[in-house]
C-alpha cells in the first residue's frame, strides 16, 4: 500500500492557484520569483509574570495549544528597577511555525479564529513593515477554538508576524490576500 504524504489545503492552494495569479499580476519570469510565506511568528508578552511565575506556564500551555507546536518562554535581557525586572526572568512566550504547521495555523486562523472576533470587519492593511512582512495584533486569546474559555484566568493578547519572501508591501499584500487573509476594503467609506 502506497503511503500518501499529507499536504495542507492552503499549501495546495498556493501551489495551484496563487503562484500563477501572482506570476501574471507582477510579470515574474520564473516561478522562483513569486513571493511565498516563509514563517509565522507568534509572540506574547505576559503582564504580571514578574510577580506570578505560574502565568508563564499557563501562557506557554495556551500558546502550544494554539500553534500546535511547543512554545518557549522569552527571557528579559536587562535589569529595569522601575518595573522590578531582573535579567533572565521569563516575561513572555513565543513560537515560530514553518512548513505544514504554518499552513495549518494560517488556515485555522483565517477560517475559524478571525470570524470569532466580535464586530469583525477585516484586518488592517497598513501593518506592513516595508520589506514584505505583516504583523497582526490580537487582543484576546479566546478567539482560538483550542482555548477553553472556562479555564482562562487572564486575557492576553499576542502579535502574529507573517514573514514572506516578498520584496515590497504590495507583493506581500497580494500574497496574503490570495491565501485568504480578510483585509478591510480600503475603497469603502466608513460611517
Amino acid at each position: 500500500m502506497a503511503s500518501t504524504k499529507y499536504i495542507p489545503r492552503l499549501q495546495v492552494k498556493y501551489q495551484k492557484e496563487v503562484v500563477d495569479s501572482l506570476k501574471k499580476k507582477f510579470n515574474y519570469k520564473s516561478v522562483m520569483q513569486v513571493p511565498r510565506l516563509e514563517k509565522i511568528c507568534l509572540n506574547q508578552g505576559v503582564n504580571g509574570s514578574v510577580t506570578d511565575k505560574k502565568l508563564i506556564d499557563v501562557a506557554v500551555a495556551e500558546m502550544t495549544a494554539i500553534s500546535g507546536q511547543q512554545a518557549v518562554a522569552t527571557m528579559s535581557k536587562k535589569d529595569i528597577s522601575n518595573f522590578k525586572l531582573r535579567k533572565s526572568i521569563p516575561i513572555g512566550t513565543k513560537v515560530t511555525l514553518r512548513g505544514i504547521k504554518m499552513y495549518e495555523f494560517l488556515d485555522r486562523m483565517v477560517s475559524v479564529s478571525l470570524p470569532r472576533v466580535r464586530d469583525f470587519k477585516g484586518i488592517n492593511d497598513k501593518s506592513f513593515d516595508g520589506r514584505g512582512n505583516y504583523t497582526l495584533g490580537i487582543t484576546e486569546q479566546i478567539i482560538f477554538p483550542e482555548i477553553d474559555i472556562d479555564k482562562v484566568t487572564k486575557m492576553n493578547g499576542m502579535d502574529i508576524t507573517f514573514v514572506t519572501s516578498a520584496r515590497s508591501n504590495e507583493e506581500a499584500y497580494e500574497l496574503l490576500k490570495a491565501l485568504g487573509m480578510p483585509f478591510k476594503d480600503s475603497n469603502k467609506s466608513t460611517n
